[in-house]
């Protein structure tokens, strides 16, 4: 399935930052920062990790070896080399199984992304769906714990402008603004373009 040429976005306010989904490639994100759905030996692989991987250029590979393993739950970051982003951020997600600690595990990956990019002092960030691909976390649970673990961060820290989630199937999208529109709709939070 083809991601639509002409993207579906919507955005919402969350105190100073902004919370946004869009149709589209991660890669072409002009973001500091492109968080990579990676495998627990940062390999490099499918879906977005091999897209991610491809569009970085081989120095990516090289950088993700000498980091060794990252345990699920856990991330890392390197460069960015040919993105237009100037930092990845490799994030580790649960294969689905439907355990307890799936869910810990997935927040865990988005929480540590989101710490990660404060700590390094960037400000824009941009995420896939992790787990959602090959690990088979269900979309709706999976939109649902992304969305309120960068809320609950947002909340307890103000340094981060824009986090956008990119979605590369119209499936993913729908998911994610279900969840979006269930958990920002109330409040300060308004949609600041539909």
């Amino acid at each position: 399935m083809q991601a639509n040429s002409s993207p579906k976005e919507a955005k919402y306010q969350r105190n100073q930052s902004v919370i946004a989904l869009r149709q589209g490639n991660i890669v072409d994100q002009d973001v500091d920062v492109i968080v990579n759905a990676a495998n627990s030996a940062l390999s490099g692989g499918g879906g977005v990790d091999g897209a991610i991987h491809r569009a970085a250029g081989p120095e990516l590979l090289a950088a993700c070896r000498m980091l060794g393993a990252c345990p699920t739950g856990e991330t890392r970051i390197t460069k960015g080399y040919r993105l237009r982003a100037s930092h990845v951020i490799h994030a580790v997600g649960p294969v689905y199984r439907g355990r307890v600690q799936d869910a810990d595990l997935l927040a865990s990956a988005y929480r540590s992304s989101l710490l990660l990019t404060t700590q390094h002092q960037l400000t824009t960030i941009a995420f896939p769906s992790i787990s959602t691909g090959a690990y088979r976390y269900p979309l709706d649970q999976a939109s649902l714990i992304a969305l309120q673990t960068v809320i609950t961060y947002l909340d307890q820290h103000r340094d981060i402008a824009l986090v956008r989630f990119v979605l590369w199937e119209d499936q993913a999208y729908r998911a994610y603004k279900q969840a979006a529109d269930k958990l920002l709709s109330s409040g300060q939070e308004k949609m600041v373009n539909p």
